[in-house]
């Protein structure tokens, strides 16, 4: 593809296909005028016999480099200066079978030779344009590999956080470590559904349907009956790693409800809210809220030992978020957060 280069950076320094009309057609004028006085200043020193010569290159030279309207402009003023000046009778218009053989052979000449030229100029446009095409499609797939590049270290930092946490709860208690093992499993789980989940092209890019599919998935894995989710989002994080952190947010905070809210009662509801906070542009406010049984008395949930919690104040701190807990309006339990989109 390299050898045509030249071509094309000749072609695109000369060409006038991208001027104005005037400058195109004047070029045809200028060109079958230069060569109509060469015709005539090199005519004593030509045998008989060659009208088209001069005018030939006209032709091709107008059409490559002003297109192919100036180009058949200058072939037709070209065909009719060699008819009267350079084709017996001379001086005149006359036409007989030898005239119109002559004349003929002319326009079917000039006729391939501008049906060329524009042909190698359309596919030269072609060339440049995929090459276009070709260098913005590698541009878009050079970042998108980084792109892909930087979630995956994301999520393994993400995923080694999660382990290290894991590890120092099995430090605290022994016995326990087949049981965070299957913890830590479950959580990984839902962290490939969560990814699965937000990007499958087949699913959309509303943030909202795609909280009410995770939280349709966390109730039918958690097998809680008589539980109902109610989500409202309006808003959505600006970049995917905010929208997978907050999509993992909501999951912990979720999982903690389903485990601990509706604990010897028939059910209940689970409200997701997601909205921007008025007054304050770029700023979202998440609430979280059951209905649930709500938090013991003298609770002081900085001192709960709960994994789930370190992980929703580890994602909050990750969302540069002001994360709050505390009891509902009513009974049970809500999580405020207030972060920047």
């Amino acid at each position: 593809m390299g050898s045509d280069r030249p071509v094309l950076h000749w072609f695109a320094r000369f060409s006038l296909l991208r001027r104005g009309p005037a400058a195109r057609y004047g070029m045809a004028v200028l060109t079958f005028a230069s060569a109509l006085l060469l015709r005539r200043l090199v005519d004593n020193t030509l045998p008989p016999g060659f009208p088209y010569l001069t005018f030939f290159p006209a032709v091709i030279l107008t059409t490559f480099i002003a297109g192919r309207g100036p180009g058949v402009v200058t072939a037709v003023l070209s065909g009719l200066a060699a008819w009267y000046f350079y084709i017996p009778p001379f001086d005149s218009f006359a036409l007989d079978g030898a005239v119109a053989l002559a004349l003929v052979f002319y326009a079917v000449v000039v006729a391939v030779d501008i049906a060329l030229i524009h042909g190698m100029q359309v596919a030269l446009d072609r060339l440049q344009e995929e090459r276009r095409r070709t260098a913005s499609l590698l541009e878009a797939q050079t970042t998108m590999f980084h792109e892909l590049q930087h979630r995956v270290a994301n999520n393994m930092q993400f995923v080694s956080s999660l382990l290290d946490l894991q590890r120092r709860s099995v430090a605290r208690s022994p016995d326990g470590a087949m049981a965070a093992l299957e913890e830590a499993g479950r959580r990984l789980d839902t962290m490939a559904r969560v990814h699965r989940r937000l990007h499958d092209p087949r699913s959309g890019d509303e943030f909202g349907s795609h909280v009410e599919a995770l939280c349709r998935d966390m109730l039918a894995a958690a097998g809680v009956p008589g539980v109902a989710c109610r989500v409202a989002v309006r808003a959505a994080p600006q970049s995917p790693e905010r929208v997978l952190a907050l999509a993992m947010l909501i999951v912990e905070a979720l999982t903690n409800s389903l485990k601990h809210a509706f604990a010897g009662r028939g059910g209940g509801t689970v409200t997701i809210e997601l909205n921007p906070v008025p007054d304050q542009p770029g700023q979202l406010h998440l609430l979280v809220m059951d209905d649930g049984i709500g938090l013991p008395d003298g609770f002081d949930v900085q001192r709960l030992p709960s994994l789930g919690w370190k992980i929703i104040q580890s994602l909050a701190a990750q969302l540069s978020g002001d994360l709050s807990h505390g009891p509902a309006d009513g009974s049970g339990t809500r999580i405020d957060l207030r972060f920047p989109a």
